[in-house]
């Protein structure tokens, strides 16, 4: 297998490739998806239906988008914890609540999305986007977020997906292999997004997934496409 479409999630190599283009994430994060990852965001967090009471965990947190959406969402979360095992993109999200003055109500830890370092039924709600694929052991941390959340509480997981659609998958999968990991790489100056479309083909299907979260414990499983099902929305509750 060439380094271009090595799909290994050993927990060193992936925090090192995100620590790499931590500085360049956000940016192109927004620029490859013509910004429309920010609704994508929104979406998970109207899932959680918040009251404005509630504890939130965002798994693979990256540079903290999530957890702001979470925080500045209407209701928003009273609290809310961010995990993620690679350090600099930690300390670019850490930089984002410093300049947007959330570091009274958002803490950021790092961690091991399969090792959860939060209290068992501790929190109301736990959010991952664009990160279980990069998890190595998705099977345990599908059983941690369930472990982490009281009874009743809900799990919102944003990933990407190959469309089912044949058109939609045939333009989809040009841009994706073609297109994004060129952009990426001029950049970011890295081959990351090399590793992006590799991951995503070597993922579950939806109904896959879906299976993994029942296995985990979790209930009212629903499964979302959003934008002509390049990306899923799946949402579940810990009975």
């Amino acid at each position: 297998m060439t380094p271009a479409t090595d799909v290994s999630k050993s927990p060193a190599r992936i925090a090192g490739m995100f620590d790499a283009i931590a500085v360049r994430y956000d940016f192109l994060n927004h620029l490859l998806s013509a910004g429309i990852d920010r609704r994508w965001r929104k979406a998970a967090i109207r899932s959680l239906h918040l009251s404005g009471r509630e504890r939130v965990l965002d798994l693979c947190t990256g540079t903290a988008d999530v957890a702001i959406a979470a925080r500045s969402a209407t209701p928003r979360a009273a609290r809310v914890v961010g995990v993620d095992f690679a350090g600099s993109m930690l300390r670019v999200g850490l930089d984002k609540l410093r300049r947007e003055r959330l570091t009274d109500r958002i803490t950021l830890i790092r961690g091991d999305a399969a090792c959860v370092p939060v209290a068992t039924g501790s929190v109301d709600a736990v959010t991952i986007a664009f990160g279980i694929r990069n998890v190595e052991q998705t099977t345990e941390a599908c059983a941690e977020m369930h472990r982490v959340l009281k009874p009743g509480g809900r799990l919102a997981v944003l990933e990407f997906a190959i469309p089912a659609n044949r058109l939609v998958r045939a333009g989809y999968l040009w841009y994706f292999n073609r297109v994004l990991p060129r952009v990426g790489r001029f950049v970011a100056r890295h081959q990351a997004y090399e590793y992006l479309p590799a991951s995503v083909g070597a993922f579950h299907t939806p109904e896959q997934f879906a299976s993994v979260l029942r296995g985990a414990g979790f209930r009212d499983i629903r499964t979302k496409p959003l934008t002509f099902g390049i990306v899923y929305l799946y949402t579940a509750v810990r009975p």
